[in-house]
């Protein structure tokens, strides 16, 4: 029953999309429309409603995912399985809100947010950092839509065959899953994919 309520309050926590309330209060209602992928999420919220717009996005949609996390972690250990529930739950719901009849965002942001809620280990959210990282200002990837699933992919397998702690991966399993089902349902205009190293033109 633990296990149900908090993957439950986990999901309704996500299903909150700041950047729809934001907008509203920056008074930017159109931000979404305007975007080209039209996703409620962090990067359009900066975009197109200005700085404290993204900054306050960015903020609660990591908020949205640590907590839940965080606080159930933080009470008696649970199974894997159930421990999986709780940490994708978040992102379900950002991606599938139920207050938005199932239409959401993509979810990094929340992503980094649940990863952040298994702090004091910090391998899982690092590792999907120094992919993006990696991604971005070493061998870059673009368009973001590509470089987003390769950081996924390659933070799973990371997690599967070095951190190994099957409560983690089966959640990021099932994150992965939801983020990329969420970019390909995307209505975001897919350039060719380009890949090179930074120091290349």
């Amino acid at each position: 029953m633990r296990t149900i309520l908090y993957a439950l309050l986990a999901y309704l926590s996500g299903s909150v999309l700041y950047a729809q309330i934001f907008a509203r209060l920056f008074h930017k209602p159109d931000l979404i429309e305007r975007s080209n992928d039209h996703n409620p999420g962090t990067a359009n919220a900066f975009q197109y409603g200005g700085f404290w717009c993204g900054v306050l996005t960015l903020v609660c949609d990591l908020l949205k995912g640590f907590i839940p996390v965080f606080v159930f972690l933080a009470g008696p250990k649970p199974d894997p399985i159930a421990c999986a529930l709780v940490l994708a739950a978040p992102v379900i719901g950002h991606a599938f809100p139920v207050f938005y009849r199932f239409q959401g965002g993509k979810g990094i942001a929340v992503t980094f947010g649940c990863l952040l809620g298994l702090i004091p280990i910090w391998q899982p959210v690092a590792t999907l950092a120094m992919y993006f990282i990696l991604f971005s200002v070493v061998l870059q990837i673009s368009p973001h839509f590509y470089r987003t699933l390769v950081a996924y992919l390659c933070a799973l397998v990371h997690m599967i065959f070095i951190v190994k702690i099957p409560a983690i991966w089966m959640g990021f399993l099932v994150i992965s899953g939801v983020v990329l089902l969420r970019l390909h349902m995307s209505k975001e205009q897919r350039e060719q994919i380009e890949v090179k190293w930074v120091w290349t033109r």
